[in-house]
């Protein structure tokens, strides 16, 4: 270990030596038989037992080195090389011999050994390749990788050794069994770095095969490296990109899928210590660099066949990049800055470099027009610049939309936070379009889901999107099957989402008919007092108005038991005569008046068409008497409300 790096001195002298005095201490070892060296480094015995002996852990980098030095032109380093590499062959034999657990197939490997070294006498072979090949199946994972990696910073090297010796090093070894991910990580780093220094088409050609070879086995571990070699993608990791897409067509759609899982990846939670491999940091990196990719010509066959799951994901990032925290922007622009764009202007650039590959040029230009792309570049506009896009890609060609509404459900039920505001605000969008109708069934399996969602705003997106449903004659009596969804959405919803929720059940309630109808209005009717009282005046006005219509749904022994509830709502709906938004105060009136004709009480009525407020208190205190205590109940709760007209009536009526 000590001598291994004097192999590679640009002194001649003072490397002969040190390939000399490690010939010497191989032939040394190979006749000491106290030396316990545990059998096992050889691949042919890997992990049978415990094992507790030194291991040979160097095997690779000193056979990587050996093998080298024998290509010198200087014939004594060449001679000592053979020399040493002959008695390390022999130690390794020894030491697999020395194996009781050997099964008829390793016994018959360990012969083939013996006459290879045979051979080795008998022909005194020289050739540098041989004997490589005749080590390579003693060799274990790691052992290949520390050969890979000698090799390949020997490519760039000014010296004596043979690049052909090392290319066919490389090109072997690649071909081996498993690799880590770390290794391919490592493997591929050291491609990276030594790209720049290589000239020799030898060697640029071998190294173009092992990421070849590397991509088809390890695809997920390639692109991951490579993108953390260079998240900008710069000159050299844009000749690396350009290997793997245009010199086999087996790697590019291995590319691209890979893309694509990391843009998907782009999770909020870090699942690494390290800012540089965490999904967030990686897909940022993709969207970045992905427009590079985009413009060979040779990957256009690829693009189209994952358009449509590509487009959404750079659509996506808009929304994530904005949770990007100060380390990750950091360190993502610390090489190149000044030529780069901020990380939310390349998503958006890769998003219409998309486009126009694709053959959307007019899409690019109309959502220029309408401040789209503009939109998208701010988290407080992103959203409008979403359903700008949304409504542009509406005007493509079918069958486009219908498979972009596809994904969009697919992504949705994932229930993935990073990505569900935005692919609900384009699939919203999507709804508008007449041509859909076939694939509505699938949204609306997933609402329910997301009419649950804490997420703040997601409730109430999904409500506007079934009011536009329950508009149009072809579709609402499919946005049916939500009703129930719908009205148990109204216990504990915020404001918002109640003044979109109130005309979606009005617009239902025209639909349904007969016992049904008799019994939804009376469930509907029960849920709707506590909406009286809420902060926003439209809920109120809205709240009141549909209370007043389910008085004149009900049929039958749901007729009875809403008589109930018409009289727990009269107190509430005197109060409210009193309310700041006049538009309330009407509609508290003509609630008033409903509900006297409903419960046959023509005074109630008459006082409530003149507004005689005063009056009807007196009348609901005297014409039931028994429920004096109720009305207490409901008149102290009027004491805590924001209105002061309100506390004032409430301690009037007290």
């Amino acid at each position: 270990q000590l001598l291994l790096p004097f192999t590679k001195s640009q002194l001649a002298a003072v490397q002969e030596r040190a390939v000399a005095r490690i010939a010497r201490l191989a032939n040394f070892i190979t006749s000491y038989p106290e030396l316990q060296v545990c059998p096992c480094f050889v691949q042919a015995t890997v992990l049978r037992h415990g094992c507790s002996r030194t291991r040979f852990a160097m095997l690779g980098r000193l056979l990587g080195h050996l093998t080298l030095c024998c290509t010198c032109l200087i014939m004594g380093i060449h001679q000592e090389a053979v020399e040493a590499l002959y008695h390390l062959h022999t130690f390794i034999l020894q030491q697999i011999s020395k194996c009781p657990w050997l099964h008829h197939t390793e016994q018959l490997q360990l012969r083939e050994g013996w006459q290879a070294r045979r051979r080795w006498q008998r022909l005194q072979i020289r050739d540098a390749n041989e004997i490589f090949l005749m080590f390579v199946k003693y060799l274990q994972p790691s052992d290949q990788v520390d050969i890979i990696l000698m090799a390949i910073n020997s490519f760039k090297a000014q010296s004596s050794y043979s690049i052909s010796i090392a290319a066919r090093m490389v090109d072997v070894l690649v071909e081996g069994p498993a690799f880590q991910p770390g290794q391919v990580l490592n493997i591929v780093w050291a491609i990276y770095r030594n790209l720049p220094s290589i000239n020799t088409e030898v060697a640029l050609n071998s190294l173009d095969r092992a990421l070849l070879v590397l991509m088809g086995k390890y695809p997920s571990e390639v692109v991951t490296s490579l993108l953390q070699c260079s998240p900008t993608c710069n000159r050299v990791a844009t000749a690396m990109w350009r290997v793997m897409l245009t010199k086999s067509q087996a790697a590019s759609p291995q590319v691209l899928q890979e893309l694509l899982r990391i843009l998907m990846n782009q999770s909020l939670r870090k699942t690494s210590t390290s800012t540089k491999d965490n999904p967030r940091f990686l897909s940022l990196a993709v969207a970045c660099m992905i427009s590079e990719i985009l413009l060979q010509p040779t990957c256009l066959q690829q693009v189209k066949a994952v358009f449509p799951q590509l487009f959404l994901v750079l659509l996506f990032q808009v929304s994530f990049i904005t949770e990007l925290t100060l380390q990750e922007v950091c360190i993502f622009w610390k090489e190149h800055q000044q030529d780069m764009c901020t990380p939310i202007r390349s998503a958006v650039k890769s998003m219409r470099v998309l486009l126009c590959i694709m053959g959307f040029e007019s899409q690019v230009l109309d959502i220029k027009a309408e401040g789209g792309w503009d939109a998208l570049l701010s988290a407080q506009t992103h959203l409008m610049g979403v359903r700008i896009v949304a409504r542009e890609m509406m005007k493509t060609p079918r069958p486009l939309p219908s498979t972009i509404f596809c994904h969009l459900v697919e992504f949705l039920r994932m229930e993935d936070p990073t990505w569900e505001m935005i692919a609900m605000v384009f699939l919203i969008e999507m709804l508008g379009c007449t041509d859909l109708s076939e694939e509505l069934d699938s949204a609306l399996e997933i609402f329910p889901i997301y009419l649950r969602s804490q997420c703040l705003g997601m409730p109430s997106l999904v409500l506007r999107g079934i009011l536009g449903l329950t508009q149009r004659p072809d579709t609402a009596r499919k946005a049916l099957v939500l009703l129930p969804y719908v009205m148990q959405g109204l216990q504990g919803a915020d404001s918002d989402t109640s003044a979109v929720a109130l005309p979606v059940l009005g617009n239902m309630l025209q639909l349904l008919e007969g016992k049904t109808l008799s019994i939804t209005a009376l469930a509907l009717a029960e849920k709707l007092q506590p909406l009286f009282n809420n902060e926003l005046d439209t809920v109120r006005e809205l709240s009141i108005h549909l209370f007043q219509n389910t008085m004149g749904l009900v049929v039958g022994a749901e007729k009875q038991k809403m008589k109930k509830v018409v009289w727990d709502s009269l107190l509430p709906l005197l109060f409210h005569l009193h309310d700041q938004d006049k538009n309330v105060v009407k509609a508290s009136q003509e609630a008033l008046c409903s509900a006297g004709r409903f419960l046959k009480w023509r005074q109630l009525a008459q006082l409530a068409e003149t507004t005689q407020a005063w009056r009807i208190s007196e009348c609901l205190l005297a014409r039931k008497k028994s429920r004096a205590k109720d009305y207490l109940n409901q008149s102290q709760f009027y004491l805590q409300s924001p209105q002061e007209t309100l506390r004032r009536e409430a301690v009037r009526f007290i």
